[in-house]
């Protein structure tokens, strides 16, 4: 190719790349600009809890998504960092969000305790050892009177100063989760074009092969455990922030875990923003059946659930990602 060819080439990559970057910064700032065209305070709350929940999926995709690890048992994570949260305002009357870098930490131990040996297993056992776990340490946690047991733990009843991050509004919390969904993507966006991001594709695609290649299996899921996990810690802290109490069903029960594979699965696993897309589907539609149904709505969510993963597994094993490319390639033949 000669010199003026590459120098044309290189322009319109430099071209498209600056057309992605003032894309995503569009879109950043409508979805900014939402809190104010939501006037209703519940519609405000659930644009809340969609981001909330796209935090905890993109966690989880990192190591079930990008590695290939399907752990069941990340309510783990995502319960140290709620009760972190709100054990330091419970015995030092610290402000919540103190205590959620400790919450990421203890993560990060736990993590390593859990990771080390269960990654010697595959597949479903690997599954089922996240899910043994996550029950134990929450059957620990409802029988330890120093976090409360299981009457749970309560935040600040009224806001002692802005340390507290108490709102009456939902447009705070929106914009706060906002902003930690937007450094975890880039993070995740990082992680995925970088050598670990590779060195994940192999060991999902064939852990054997890669192992033979000289990659080092352990080490890089223990990796992309740890990351998913101060994550996740980080989730249960912007939880327990918003909705200001905890208990062990809300912070270590196992409908976490299984909300953030569906929400990842109905998306797209192992991709960017798949986890964002099935939060979108998904939280209206728990939030509408609780509203709905009242008490019940709790049991009509374990049918959505299942009724969710019925249909990604019988027409979209790959879920809305897979949805939009075949739409792409649709449209290309019939361009063609």
């Amino acid at each position: 190719m000669s010199g003026g060819g590459m120098a044309m080439t290189a322009s319109r990559g430099a071209w498209g790349r600056g057309v992605a970057v003032l894309g995503v910064l569009a879109v950043l700032a409508l979805a900014a600009l939402l809190p104010f065209a939501l006037q209703d305070v519940f519609h405000q709350r659930i644009a809340a809890l969609v981001l909330l929940a796209a935090i905890s999926a993109s966690a989880w995709n990192l190591i079930g998504g990008y590695a290939g690890q399907v752990s069941i048992g990340h309510a783990v994570f995502f319960g140290v960092g709620a009760y972190s949260a709100l054990l330091g305002y419970t015995l030092f009357e610290w402000p919540p969000i103190a205590g959620a870098p400790f919450g990421i930490l203890i993560s990060l131990v736990f993590a390593t305790i859990i990771g080390l040996p269960t990654f010697r297993l595959r597949g479903h056992y690997f599954s089922m050892a996240t899910i043994a776990a996550a029950e134990l340490v929450r059957i620990l946690v409802v029988n330890w009177p120093l976090v409360g047991g299981a009457v749970g733990l309560m935040g600040p009843a009224v806001p002692r100063s802005t340390l507290d991050l108490s709102f009456t509004s939902p447009r705070p919390y929106y914009w706060t989760f906002l902003g930690t969904l937007t450094a975890l993507l880039l993070v995740t966006h990082w992680m995925s074009r970088s050598r670990m991001g590779f060195y994940l594709r192999a060991i999902k695609g064939q852990e054997r092969a890669a192992r033979s290649l000289g990659v080092p299996v352990q080490r890089y899921k223990y990796y992309a455990l740890l990351l998913s996990a101060g994550f996740t810690s980080l989730a249960g802290s912007l939880y327990a922030l918003m909705v200001g109490f905890v208990d062990p069903d809300s912070g270590f029960g196992i409908l976490i875990s299984v909300r953030m594979v569906i929400i990842t699965a109905l998306g797209g696993v192992g991709t960017l923003f798949g986890p964002l897309a099935g939060a979108v589907i998904l939280v209206p539609l728990e939030e509408w059946t609780n509203a709905t149904f009242g008490g019940a709505g709790t049991g009509i969510t374990y049918v959505v659930y299942g009724f969710v993963i019925m249909l990604i597994s019988r027409f979209a094993p790959g879920g809305l990602a897979e949805l939009w490319r075949r739409l792409q390639a649709a449209g290309r033949r019939h361009a063609a």
